[in-house]
């Protein structure tokens, strides 16, 4: 591995045989890594424009497949990944961090794959297949896992002799024709779909190819298989708006679940009544029951309920002379609403079991009206709110139905505002809707936000963080894995769209897909003063486990988007 000046002197030299190499801009100069072809070992260095040195960055021991490419993708977080490419098709993602290397993910990809590339901007990455084509996959690892064609060999495709060496352009990828006189450039579309943009005839035949995009415009390398040399050429090409998002990191990871697949769901979080840094998040597990952690993400307990889907809590609930901490979670296998009872210490023990008249029980929220009591709403898959009242007395807990109507579609996630009297519920697949959470008041529907841009369906969790000047509408906007924050009020302004990205200070993986949130603006403490939101993680990485919850500091929310 050499690194030459502009006059082809060469500077400094790395001793192997190196092959796979990919780089990126860095700050002083570029990031590359490259292949030991005799060890299979990945090498991360630096070039450092200025000195003309290479340092060594990071290093990636020889993966149990044979490696037959590599590629760089640098994240949202501007954090530097790398994919290891089996002939086999098994594969791993990598990212680096202060000298270090992480394994990501393992993956399985399409077999002999003998080039790759990553379009960091779309998060897409290209794998070349001489026997078939050229395919897309998502390069971040918190989505999940899709494998697209893009160019296929003809007939089903455009590639008379296969997929040749390809570079990744901005919203897109160009592509060599194995015969080497035609290079092919795709678009990606909505960033689902790929179209060609341009086929360009080549008077040589070009084994691989190197993309400068700058403007409007791409400057070509493309390596002479005759001549031995590099040719420059350049076309015309549109790039894609770049579009940013704000990424938060999470500050503590639950224990994963003791099941696998989709499987935790909705969090909730009781705070204690003196020593709020020993408080507790409850979680439900959709093939087990109840989990309990405490505020480092330690399990604590774990009530076989049976499949639990929302959970929520009302703390200081006063019937008649006592006073209640009390849980509520829907249990699927019943049909039923299931009572918990905390006690000061943080110990959760059910208490109660209420059934419904729901076929497909689902969505469920917690309401403490301003006149005292307890109230819990209930959702099913046909779209029908039922709206119980809880009550006690000597013979212990009981239920009564107060009001029921209904919304066109699939619903699940809601919160109701105890301040004001309010329900938000989500709709999946049409948005965020508000109505009077009073029983004895008709539900009267009105919009929020619709599903669209910002909202991106399914809408899942909701949650309520009540501020020193102002409430918000926290939502999981599944479809995009990210969480929107709204004004609680009229009319409902956005004030910021984030993503929860990767610690690796900690070793905590990012969020996506996330099902149920929760945020509370109690003070736990530390990081916590501001209070804290849990989410679901729909895939854990950094590595691959079963599911879990992230906890991240309201602080880091509120800084990111000047919340009062």
């Amino acid at each position: 591995m050499r690194l030459l000046d502009a006059q082809g002197k060469e500077r400094s030299k790395v001793s192997l045989r190196a092959k796979h190499l990919d780089a990126r801009p860095h700050t002083d100069g570029m990031l590359a890594v490259f292949t030991d072809a005799d060890t299979q070992k990945t090498y991360a260095y630096l070039a450092n424009i200025k000195t003309g040195q290479l340092r060594l960055q990071a290093s990636m021991a020889s993966p149990d497949f044979s490696l037959e490419s590599v590629c760089l993708y640098r994240d949202a977080q501007q954090l530097d990944h790398v994919f290891l490419i089996g002939k086999e098709g098994l594969s791993e993602q990598w990212v680096m961090h202060k000298g270090n290397a992480q394994l990501v993910r393992k993956l399985a990809l399409p077999p002999h794959s003998k080039h790759c590339r990553v379009d960091d901007q779309s998060q897409t990455l290209y794998l070349s297949v001489p026997d078939s084509g050229v395919w897309a996959f998502t390069a971040e690892a918190e989505t999940a896992a899709k494998l697209k064609p893009v160019a296929m060999l003809a007939p089903f495709g455009k590639l008379q002799g296969g997929a040749g060496a390809i570079n990744a352009l901005p919203g897109g990828v160009a592509v060599l024709d194995a015969v080497g006189k035609k290079l092919h450039l795709y678009r990606q579309k909505d960033g689902q779909h790929f179209y060609p943009e341009q086929i360009l005839n080549l008077p040589y035949s070009a084994t691989n190819i190197h993309v400068n995009a700058s403007g409007n415009k791409l400057d070509f390398l493309l390596q002479d298989e005759q001549a031995k040399t590099w040719r420059s050429s350049s076309t015309a090409w549109t790039q894609p708006a770049a579009s940013e998002i704000v990424v938060i990191e999470p500050t503590v990871q639950t224990d994963t679940v003791a099941r696998h697949g989709d499987v935790a769901d909705d969090p909730a979080i009781w705070a204690h009544p003196q020593d709020a840094k020993l408080s507790r998040v409850l979680g439900t597990n959709k093939k087990q029951g109840l989990l309990v952690y405490d505020m480092q993400g330690k399990q604590t307990q774990l009530l076989e309920s049976g499949r639990l889907n929302n959970v929520d809590v009302r703390q200081h609930i006063k019937w008649g002379q006592q006073s209640f901490d009390i849980a509520m979670a829907t249990q699927r296998d019943e049909n039923s609403l299931v009572l918990y009872v905390i006690n000061d210490q943080g110990q959760v023990a059910e208490a109660a079991r209420f059934a419904t008249k729901l076929d497909k029980i689902y969505g469920f929220c917690l309401y403490q009206p301003r006149t005292g009591g307890l109230e819990a709403f209930v959702n099913d898959k046909d779209g029908t709110y039922q709206q119980f009242r809880i009550n006690h007395n000597e013979q212990g807990f009981s239920s009564s139905l107060v009001r029921s109507f209904k919304l066109e579609s699939q619903p699940e996630g809601c919160v109701a505002d105890d301040k004001t009297d309010r329900l938000f519920m989500g709709e999946e697949k049409r948005g965020i809707w508000v109505t009077s959470a009073k029983a004895d008041q008709p539900a009267d529907l009105q919009m929020v936000m619709p599903v669209g841009k910002q909202l991106v369906a399914d809408v899942e969790g909701l949650a309520m963080y009540f501020g020193q000047q102002k409430n918000y509408l926290l939502v999981s906007s599944q479809g995009d894995s990210s969480y929107l924050v709204l004004e609680a009020q009229a009319p409902y302004r956005l004030r910021g769209k984030f993503r929860v990205g990767m610690n690796l200070a900690k070793g905590i993986d990012g969020t996506s897909e996330t099902d149920g949130i929760e945020v509370s603006s109690v003070n736990f403490g530390g990081e916590f003063a501001l209070g804290m939101l849990v989410v679901q993680d729909g895939y854990k990485r950094l590595p691959d486990g079963t599911q879990n919850f992230k906890y991240i500091p309201w602080s880091a929310i509120a800084r990111s988007f000047k919340l009062e």
